[in-house]
């Protein structure tokens, strides 16, 4: 049985507002699925949608076989789907540990077992857990941002343009952890600006354009065809090997 199971989803920000056009997912136990695509295809609404934030106007969406699209976004993350925001998905003012003990509010009991588990998987953020998160670099935010998904110990982290905005070294780093992660035993669905390292760390990936998947298929075969790289990674024929 897949992990989850996302089928022929229509949704939107508003009535008439159909972004995803019967989009659909199925994600594995323990692999990364990237998403890709143009701008505006509705790639970070997909993730909203499979979250809770969004409600689907048809369509259906299953966790472990269980229906999940009707369910408030804290009943979604209570059964084990976290979602990582691509903006504001910090807070600022407080501390690593205080944004960290924010993270794991749906079980408070288990948040100082949690935290030192955290800590032990990121050293970096344990060197820094009195330091106010406004003062951490791009990368070290994302990373804190990932951490505090990690504190309700979920089945599927969703990550929504985790690299944006980082330079080339920090968002190969940012890579490198979700990589970590997923080999610890987290199944990751991933909206990446950058196709090109997405699809190198993805086990497999969809296209969507217009609200509509056009392709799905192993990563490393996608990254391969010569369609896929002219149109959707910006590699001209002449620079394909």
């Amino acid at each position: 049985m897949s992990l989850l199971t996302a089928h022929a989803i229509v949704a939107g920000y508003g009535r008439g507002d159909e972004i995803l056009k019967g989009a659909h997912l199925a994600v594995e136990p323990d692999e990364i699925i990237a998403v890709i695509g143009p701008n505006g295809a509705g790639k970070s609404t997909l993730l909203k949608t499979i979250a809770g934030l969004l409600h689907p106007a048809a369509g259906k969406i299953l966790l472990r076989g269980e229906p999940i699209h009707t369910l408030p976004a804290r009943e979604v993350s209570r059964r084990g789907v976290a979602f990582v925001p691509q903006e504001q998905n910090v807070f600022a003012t407080l501390t690593v540990r205080e944004n960290l003990e924010m993270g794991g509010w749906l079980d408070p009991a288990a948040t100082r077992r949690r935290l030192d588990e955290v800590f032990v998987r990121f050293p970096m953020l344990a060197e820094r857990s009195r330091r106010a998160a406004r003062i951490l670099s791009g990368g070290q935010r994302q990373v804190l941002a990932m951490a505090m998904a990690l504190m309700v110990q979920p089945a599927l982290l969703l990550l929504d343009e985790p690299s944006a905005g980082l330079s080339p070294r920090a968002a190969a780093t940012l890579f490198d952890t979700i990589q970590a992660i997923n080999r610890a035993g987290v199944a990751i669905v991933m909206v990446e600006q950058n196709a090109t390292q997405a699809l190198e760390i993805a086990h497999r990936a969809t296209i969507l354009v217009d609200g509509r998947n056009i392709r799905d298929g192993a990563a490393a075969a996608l990254a391969a065809d010569p369609e896929i790289r002219r149109i959707f990674l910006g590699i001209a024929p002449s620079e394909q090997p």
